[in-house]
């Protein structure tokens, strides 16, 4: 297939199912694994100390891989990468499926975990690589439609993978939650080959093909991998990986800022400051609703004192209102009201917060909930909008894992902070001081987006981001198609 046969001012739906599966893999094995943890260390016999791998594992491959994968696919193009991903999906479920049941098992599972890890990370720069390709194929000014269908989607696996883990874990056991990669590998491997083109235009032809910078995947892998083992074991006797973190950092922006075909540029991202605010308000994101799906959720059982099923019901208005505010606005372009909406909720949130007690009523705590679902599905619309435009061209694959590379140090610095909170146990008064980091990332986060004059811009200039002539409707709308 090539996109040029695709139908004339319409987004291509043959794209629809490949790029949807492909970018459901990292987060439905993201939230899979949280219900998972307890039988499997129970099973193998290993302590939380040791389970507590499989999800750090999968994190730092990520954070790691999906730049580079990403840089991979704006060189080589999205087939032979996205094909590779999910074979690697394949074999992580099929070593999670068949590993021994021994106490050195978890290693394995632990390597399973990080090869999913990997292995996931082409979903969704090949994603953005094909949407910025077919916005340029149409002409269109915006592709809203398909960017909202995009965060929908990987919104509604984040929310249903933990009851679905549950389900699969009482029908066939923790097995069940690696042996589903295979089936969504296999089923990735066959819509990709049969529908994604072999060349989308975006990508350099063969010969011109940048070399590959070595040293400087390893000099940012190193930096990242120091930076996110401290932070997931903050302790005195771990300050050295900040020394690692730092030398390997100043190194690699050396070497990247020498180098004509660099990894990451730091030339072009340095003088893009609309894109580092992007990736600071990922960041920022990311951290907020980690330690409220996590943190607050802790609370509601040990100082709320409500029972495991109870608390999943009291969390479920933030998944369910983040998606239906993204349905409802998501094919609007502009970016700049969303933020300043979403920013002020999660500011009103965390004031809520801060007036709970362990007798608060449970519909103030399904209100502050629906509060903060607003930001869930604003946000993460807005920033991923906002890089659409940003990034360069050539290089929107790359941002995009980037992009999420800083969505996953929001998410492990979550952990350090309500950790660090509560101590030994979820108590009402760690609770209110975690209301009140919510309120200081928030008004971080409003402040940037209030001074960014950039963002006005976005969604109301009529010209396509790649010069193409101005489109009067959303082609990108799967209803028009």
């Amino acid at each position: 297939m090539s996109l040029r046969a695709a139908p004339a001012g319409r987004f291509d739906r043959r794209l629809l199912a490949p790029m949807m599966v492909g970018s459901i893999l990292n987060p439905i094995n993201t939230a899979i694994i949280a219900v998972a943890l307890t039988p499997i260390g129970v099973a193998l016999g290993a302590p939380a100390s040791e389970t507590v791998w499989l999800v750090s594992s999968l994190y730092l491959a990520t954070a790691v891989g999906q730049p580079l994968v990403g840089r991979l696919v704006d060189i080589f193009g999205v087939k032979p990468l996205f094909l590779l991903g999910a074979a690697l999906v394949t074999v992580a479920g099929a070593i999670g499926l068949l590993a021994p049941e021994s106490r050195e098992s978890i290693w394995w599972l632990v390597a399973a975990r990080v090869i999913l890890g990997l292995g996931t990370c082409a979903g969704y720069p090949a994603a953005m690589h094909l949407i910025r390709a077919e916005a340029d194929r149409t002409g269109l000014a915006s592709p809203a439609g398909i960017l909202t269908l995009l965060s929908v989607t990987t919104q509604t696996v984040a929310v249903v993978a933990p009851a679905l883990g549950g389900l699969l874990i009482g029908g066939w056991g923790w097995r069940a939650t690696f042996a589903v990669n295979v089936p969504l590998g296999i089923g990735s491997l066959v819509l990709g080959a049969l529908f994604f083109p072999h060349r989308t235009g975006l990508e350099p032809a063969p010969e011109d093909r940048p070399r590959i910078d070595g040293i400087g995947i390893v000099l940012f892998a190193v930096a990242m991998l120091a930076l996110l083992v401290f932070l997931q074991n903050v302790s005195p006797g771990l300050v050295w990986l900040l020394v690692v973190t730092a030398a390997a950092g100043t190194a690699f922006v050396w070497w990247e800022r020498r180098i004509p075909d660099p990894f990451i540029d730091v030339r072009v991202l340095s003088g893009n400051l609309p894109l580092l605010l992007s990736y600071t308000r990922s960041l920022l994101t990311a951290t907020i609703s980690y330690t409220f799906v996590y943190g607050f959720t802790q609370w509601l059982e040990d100082g709320r004192g409500l029972t495991p099923t109870t608390a999943g019901l009291v969390l479920l208005p933030v998944f369910a209102a983040g998606v239906a505010v993204a349905l409802a606005f998501g094919r609007r372009p502009e970016v700049v009201w969303k933020l300043l909406v979403g920013s002020t909720a999660q500011l009103t949130a965390g004031i809520l917060v801060l007036f709970m007690t362990g007798s608060s009523p449970v519909w103030f705590l399904v209100l502050a909930m629906l509060v903060l679902g607003i930001p869930q599905g604003l946000n993460n619309l807005a920033i991923q909008n906002a890089l659409y435009f940003q990034a360069e061209p050539e290089r929107i694959a790359s941002s995009a894992g980037l992009l999420r590379t800083f969505f996953y140090l929001g998410a492990i610095v979550s952990a350090v902070i309500y950790g660090n909170a509560y101590g030994a146990r979820a108590t009402t008064a760690g609770l209110h001081v975690l209301g009140w980091v919510v309120v200081g990332i928030s008004v971080v986060f409003l402040l940037i987006t209030v001074l960014d004059r950039s963002l006005a811009q976005i969604g109301r200039v009529p010209a396509a981001p790649a010069s193409q002539g101005p489109s009067p409707s959303d082609p990108t709308d799967p209803a028009a198609t």
